[in-house]
């Protein structure tokens, strides 16, 4: 992969190549892998479990901390592209289209300074 930042694409590819030279393949499976990334969202939490929002703006200038939160966030795009990766979906353009629908659904003028909730419905 060199030094240069990788594509969506190349990363897809390496994850692939990782699961094939370990025979993996089978247990890939998307249900699989979703549960695998909710487990990794879990580990993902505990690193904010309790913390006030301070203990997070302190912890965030940690390193230790940094590297245990790009693993567990790496972890869960490691599942996340795998699934991409089975169910033949091009995870960058699914971004794209939510947004676009998001955009429809939390128009600026209705949205703007509000939390995206059911209580803030107008």
């Amino acid at each position: 992969m060199g030094d240069s930042v990788p594509t969506l694409d190349e990363l897809i590819s390496l994850i692939r190549d990782f699961v094939r030279e370990r025979n993996w393949e089978q247990y890939n499976k998307p249900s699989a892998l979703a549960v695998s990334a909710s487990i990794e969202i879990g580990e993902l939490l505990e690193l904010f479990q309790w913390k006030s929002d301070e203990d997070v703006k302190e912890a965030l200038k940690d390193e230790e901390f940094i590297s245990m939160l790009e693993g567990e966030i790496a972890d869960v795009m490691v599942y996340l592209l795998r699934i991409c990766d089975k169910a033949g979906i091009d995870p960058a353009q699914a971004i794209v289209e939510k947004m676009k629908r998001n955009s429809e659904k939390y128009p600026i003028e209705e949205w703007e300074g509000k939390a995206p909730n059911k209580l803030n419905r107008t």
